[in-house]
């Protein structure tokens, strides 16, 4: 399942992505227009600035932004940074032990097509795709 901090990560950066162009974005503007408490938001705001996702300013006229364009920014990179490992079982994490049942596991190739489903699906959405879609429309892909 995908947190609060996947999701409203993904809707700070489409937030950023959309008043691009100004500058730097005082935080909590990004908050009150997306109706996040400002605490919650900066607590997500260092791991996306530490993963190379945004710039930061400090001061006056400071805030973030995007340092990328909107279309370099794929769902799964923004899930892998908040989320950590997706796989939806343990011996598909990237670390995982080999498993010792792997060769006779009946299930694995499920497993695998999922997660490989997952992770096709977000990685083919960006932010420049969201931005693309009419407010109250979905997307559809």
């Amino acid at each position: 399942m995908i947190s609060t901090k996947g999701r409203y990560s993904i809707r700070i950066l489409l937030d950023l992505a959309e008043h691009r162009g100004v500058g730097y974005t005082p935080i909590k503007d990004v908050a009150a227009r997306q109706s996040i408490s400002l605490k919650y938001v900066e607590k997500l705001m260092p791991a996306l600035k530490n993963a190379g996702l945004l710039d930061s300013s400090h001061g006056i006229g400071g805030g973030y932004r995007l340092n990328r364009d909107p279309e370099q920014y794929d769902l799964w990179e923004i899930l892998r940074v908040t989320e950590g490992e997706l796989a939806p079982v343990s011996c598909l994490q990237t670390d995982a032990s080999p498993c010792q049942r792997a060769g006779e596991c009946r299930t694995l190739s499920v497993w695998q097509g999922y997660y490989d489903l997952t992770r096709k699906y977000f990685s083919g959405i960006t932010l420049a795709d969201l931005i693309a879609v009419p407010q109250g429309d979905n997307y559809v892909i």
